[in-house]
């Protein structure tokens, strides 16, 4: 791991929630970089309320949250399955610890991941069993009180160290795995992948509920619809900020089509759908509405 990922994949109009609020991300400590994708760091202070929008990775995150007046919290939130809302307004923050797909299970052992998934429980349900309320708030005041960016990322290293993750061969194949199906395209079906691995696609089942939380076709796709949504975005201008280190758009460019904007029949092909139909239906079902709605939104 070279640093936190640049690209802005999954946030809904991701330029407006940059124009809106202080977003970064930083990498966690050496020892803790092969279970991590990295940190992510919100504060905002609104004049009017806002409501930001995530089509959710295929991963855990630890959500340390302050919210205006209300106590400050801190929960694990399994892999949401639907697009994830959040209205703020007034003043807060969040510090967040995003996982590798495939990297939690280390940190709560006991239990497969998927569990956890489409649920969002106090911390000490699932990793600080043993800590009163005491500690526990402690725990979420060390992380959410500092104004400085290198304290906050300081606790949060803090925590996870002491929680004491061990090495675990499966976790490191599941993460292996995931990491193929967002990078090599060519991966489009459960039974190829499960082939080339070796396995049986019931074991790929297991190994994914166990480890990830959910299965290797859902992974697929959502990885999929990440990029499709990405595409929408730069169809309208760029995204990002330059500041935060968060640029938009693939490596490898838009797909052209008339007027600048995508052509989702190529994407489609692209992307491993069968037909332009297949990518629409996915993509309104998860963002809302149809992808060249989105695109002409953000033009």
């Amino acid at each position: 791991m070279t640093g936190p990922r640049r690209d802005t994949r999954g946030i809904v109009d991701a330029r407006e929630l940059l124009a809106r609020v202080r977003f970064r991300r930083r990498a966690p400590a050496p020892a803790l970089r092969p279970y991590l994708e990295h940190y992510w760091l919100i504060d905002w202070d609104l004049t009017e309320p806002y409501a930001s929008h995530v089509v959710p990775h295929p991963s855990v995150n630890v959500v340390f949250q302050q919210y205006g007046d209300e106590p400050a919290r801190a929960e694990v939130a399994g892999i949401g399955l639907e697009l994830f809302t959040r209205k703020l307004a007034g003043r807060g923050r969040v510090c967040g610890i995003q996982f590798r797909p495939g990297g939690f299970r280390p940190f709560a052992p006991r239990r497969p991941v998927s569990d956890w998934t489409g649920r969002r429980l106090p911390i000490g349900d699932v990793l600080l069993p043993d800590a009163d309320e005491s500690a526990l708030r402690a725990t979420v005041s060390a992380v959410v009180g500092p104004e400085e960016d290198d304290a906050r990322v300081a606790a949060l290293d803090t925590f996870l160290l002491d929680l004491d993750p061990q090495p675990d061969p499966q976790a490191e194949r599941a993460m292996e795995l995931v990491s193929r199906i967002r990078n090599d395209r060519s991966v489009r079906r459960v039974a190829g992948l499960a082939a080339t691995e070796g396995l049986s696609a019931r074991s790929l089942q297991r190994l994914f509920a166990t480890y990830v939380g959910v299965g290797p076709k859902w992974v697929i796709l959502r990885y999929r619809i990440h990029e499709a949504l990405e595409r929408a975005e730069q169809a309208g201008g760029p995204s990002g900020s330059p500041e935060d280190g968060l640029v938009g758009g693939p490596a490898g460019g838009p797909v052209g089509g008339p007027a600048g904007g995508v052509d989702w029949a190529a994407l489609a092909d692209e992307l491993g759908y069968s037909d332009q139909a297949h990518l629409v239906r996915d993509f309104t079902a998860t963002v809302g509405v149809p992808p060249s709605a989105y695109a002409r939104s953000e033009r």
